[in-house]
């Protein structure tokens, strides 16, 4: 079918064996029936050195934001660190920007090893909408990662089934119309010294 969805999920955890790449995966699973298809940017294999605006393309840059602006939808992953997301998902959105997330539809998933990663996700939220991007009101938190995968698997399928749903509400609304440009990115101009 040519006319499928894309949906490009982001790992922001540079883990080996990591609770946020096998919930994006989850997701990506629930894309799938939904009638999208799905690929999983894993930062770990990109070289993206901390963002410098003198150097807008370092490094795999121009890669990940091709990757990105061609997708039709996004799923932003990320673990929980001290109270917000990870330093390399930032660095990534740092060198992405209204090309790549201009009424684009983002899904957001954070993982916690203790109680639920809200404020990640918040700030994840705040991010995206300075980018124009529509963030679905649907998202997930994965806490207790710890218990919650064993061996690559989720080890509770209500959470399963909730990741997966995800991935089908980012091909669902994949095509919403955009919303108005908002007041923060009307004065987002982005990095000017």
């Amino acid at each position: 079918m040519p006319n499928e969805p894309r949906i490009v999920a982001i790992c922001g955890s540079l883990r080996e064996r990591s609770v946020t790449r096998v919930a994006l995966e989850q997701a990506l699973s629930g894309a799938e029936p939904a009638g999208g298809t799905g690929e999983l940017l894993d930062l770990r294999e990109f070289d993206l050195p901390l963002y410098d605006p003198d150097d807008r393309m370092a490094g795999d840059a121009s890669e990940l934001k091709r990757r990105v602006r061609e997708a039709d939808a996004l799923i932003l992953g990320t673990p929980m660190y001290h109270g917000s997301y990870s330093s390399p998902l930032k660095a990534a959105l740092d060198y992405c920007g209204f090309d790549e997330f201009e009424q684009k539809t983002v899904g957001l998933l954070a993982v916690a090893g203790g109680r639920f990663p809200i404020t990640a996700m918040d700030h994840l939220r705040s991010v995206c909408r300075s980018l124009d991007a529509w963030v679905l009101p649907y998202d997930v938190a994965v806490p207790q990662a710890h218990s919650a995968v064993r061996n690559g698997k989720f080890t509770d399928d209500e959470l399963a089934d909730r990741v997966a749903t995800l991935g089908a509400q980012v091909v669902r609304y994949c095509n919403i119309e955009p919303c108005p440009a908002s007041f923060e990115s009307e004065e987002n101009i982005g990095a000017v010294d």
